[in-house]
């Protein structure tokens, strides 16, 4: 009896232990601002230990190749798709379920091995009193001839999103006239931000008039009173790029169930909702309600041109950047 007893008791210790050991580390390249709300409302539903290292993504990627498979890493949440598209090129992904990539209405990569989580576009931000519209251009291609904002242009040339925008002109352009555009909006002398917070306080305060952002910045914003606007570029142009965020697990993961159940606790509905209720991000499930000032998310799609979002060449684009002064 004594023994049968003992069993029972090992078997209780081990159940507990392996709970108590339940964990997951996310490496993500979205920022603690945005996301840490998701972060802890999964681990109090779950009872999951969820640890963060947060990052840019091309600093965070770097530290995956160079951890390799000693990486504590079990999945990668990439603030772009260039970022991600980069991760499944490096091999670090793991192939996904159906069950993970059936969920989103659109954006699933050909590699299986990220989900998309939420989209967001380009705009230029423009500060209401100082700015027409009818002086603004239809493509951000024509940027660099507004003279009249020379040295009032932000930009941030050090950020993940801006770099997605950089790789869809280099795969829309070419390499040539996406750094004979960079040029010209250097001689410009915009101001570089090393976030878009501080940029769009930057136009509230009067230091610059307008700036190539995301349009959720702009809606934060906008709620609190500052008099910004947001400016979309014709469709069709890269100016009006649609960014996607996603996340994969990756290879070396130990706890690959947890981050199976992370990403599908991001797909549901009730996290879903956060992305438009609380950052003005769109969703990518149906079902989400958006709020008035989010235009519909089939008109803003039709905004951005047509292009394989895994195919943004992060590592080209990086290497630009710093090659025209930038980075």
């Amino acid at each position: 009896m004594k023994r049968v007893w003992l069993g029972i008791m090992l078997v209780l210790f081990g159940l507990g232990l392996a709970y108590a050991q339940s964990s997951l580390t996310i490496y993500s390249g979205r920022s603690q601002a945005l996301v840490e709300p998701l972060v802890k409302a999964f681990q109090n539903e779950s009872g999951i230990k969820v640890q963060v290292r947060y990052g840019r993504d091309a600093e965070l990627l770097a530290a995956l190749q160079e951890e390799g498979k000693r990486s504590p890493a079990d999945l990668f949440w990439g603030n772009t798709s260039g970022a991600l598209g980069q991760a499944a090129e490096y091999g670090l992904l793991l192939k996904l379920g159906s069950s993970l990539l059936s969920k989103p209405v659109g954006f699933v990569p050909a590699s299986g091995t990220w989900t998309p989580l939420s989209v967001r576009f380009r705009v230029l931000a423009y500060r209401l009193d100082k700015v027409k519209t009818a002086d603004l251009p239809d493509s951000v291609l024509d940027l660099p001839k507004l003279s009249q904002f020379k040295g009032r242009i932000g930009w941030t040339p050090s950020y993940s999103s801006f770099q997605d925008f950089i790789s869809a002109m280099r795969l829309m352009y070419g390499e040539a006239k996406t750094k004979e555009w960079l040029l010209a909006m250097k001689a410009l002398e915009p101001k570089a931000y090393t976030s878009n917070p501080s940029m769009i306080e930057a136009i509230r305060a009067g230091e610059i008039d307008v700036a190539l952002t995301n349009h959720y910045y702009v809606l934060r914003f906008v709620k609190v009173g500052y008099p910004v606007g947001s400016h979309y570029f014709a469709s069709g142009d890269v100016g009006s790029l649609a960014l996607v965020t996603g996340a994969g697990i990756l290879k070396t993961s130990k706890h690959i169930t947890e981050a199976t159940r992370f990403l599908l606790w991001l797909l549901s509905p009730k996290a879903q909702q956060f992305f438009p209720g609380e950052v003005f991000e769109y969703p990518v499930i149906k079902g989400a309600v958006l709020p008035p000032t989010l235009k519909p998310l089939e008109e803003a799609l039709a905004r951005s041109p047509k292009l394989d979002f895994e195919k943004l060449d992060l590592e080209g684009t990086l290497k630009l950047l710093r090659e025209v002064g930038l980075l």
